[in-house]
């Protein structure tokens, strides 16, 4: 099969087009997906620079989720049969046309949903509900401030607020971007460059808003703490802005502030159970049309170097996906 192969830690063109063998046969409690759709993930980016947590050594396969159909299941798995259509899960190996998962990780594609769609739903739609409603408590009527809001953690948390009856404003840095936010249903969208703290208090009759959701880090998470109200919740999803901040203490204090960190990849691991009740949940939505991921940008298996760079210029609204 052909796969693109992380040959050394750096930048995206470290990644070459290699023939590989196929996997071997699934293991028990897996399947094996012939694989049509790829999520583009800034983890991906981390994984090749060497800097992400879980730091495999080159060569290997990156890619984190995916869609396609079933050519074989493993001993043990009752609930796939070959040639149903999928969202995987991967550890590594998505940016392959083939690649082995675990069964429990995996969930069936909704009539009416497309491959592309699939391919990037898991990983953004399972951040932002366990972000907003786990870990962020969040209840209807409440206000929400979301950072990096036209990316694809941050269309998926505008989406799953506005379900849950939230007040949603949006931060990003282009009109189009802005434009973008609005059109997924956000209340609002603000440039947040040159400060933001006086529109979302004038937005919100001074009162400030109950949940920051943010994946920047550094000085915005700084400021994001004097948007926040009597008992506000600051979640800490990622550093994308350039790393983190000192955080205040005095105004969690002050202000009864919870600051919550928020991984994914930690409640896979500590907690499976919830996790993958939350994807039958996020599932069954995305079956009735409610939720479905925005794609901007699609490219072809050989041109992943491509879809990584796209992410990092920040050229992407939503979601970028790689097709077969």
């Amino acid at each position: 099969m052909k796969a693109m192969v992380c040959e050394a830690f750096g930048g995206p063109e470290v990644l070459a087009l290699r023939d590989v063998p196929d996997p071997a046969s699934p293991a028990a409690g897996e399947i094996q997906v012939r694989i049509g759709a790829r999520g583009v993930q800034y983890v991906d980016v981390l994984m090749l620079a060497g800097k992400y947590q879980f730091r495999p050594e080159p060569p290997f396969i990156p890619g984190g989720e995916a869609a396609g159909v079933v050519i074989a299941v493993g001993a043990g798995v009752i609930d796939f049969q070959v040639g149903d259509r999928v969202m995987s899960r991967h550890k590594l190996g998505a940016c392959a046309e083939i690649g082995n998962a675990p069964a429990a990780m995996c969930d069936k594609i909704p009539e009416g949903m497309s491959l592309e769609h699939a391919g990037v739903f898991r990983s953004a739609y399972a951040t932002a509900y366990h972000a907003l409603l786990q870990r962020g408590r969040m209840v209807a009527g409440e206000w929400v401030l979301v950072h990096g809001a036209a990316g694809g953690i941050g269309i998926a948390a505008i989406h799953i607020a506005k379900l849950f009856g939230a007040k949603v404003i949006a931060t990003a840095s282009t009109d189009a971007k802005r434009s973008a936010c609005l059109e997924e249903g956000a209340d609002h969208a603000i440039d947040y460059r040159s400060g933001f703290v006086d529109q979302v208090k004038a937005l919100t009759g001074g009162r400030g808003v109950d949940i920051v959701y943010d994946p920047i880090g550094d000085k915005v998470a700084d400021e994001s703490l004097r948007c926040l109200a009597w008992g506000g919740r600051l979640l800490i999803l990622g550093f994308l802005g350039g790393g983190p901040t000192s955080i205040r203490s005095n105004y969690l204090l002050i202000k009864g502030i919870d600051a919550i960190g928020v991984r994914i990849g930690g409640l896979m691991e500590s907690n499976p159970a919830l996790a993958i009740a939350n994807m039958k949940t996020l599932v069954d939505l995305a079956g009735q049309g409610k939720l479905k991921p925005r794609i901007s940008h699609r490219f072809r298996l050989d041109q992943t170097a491509e879809a990584l760079q796209a992410v990092i210029d920040r050229a992407v609204i939503g979601k970028a996906v790689i097709v077969s």
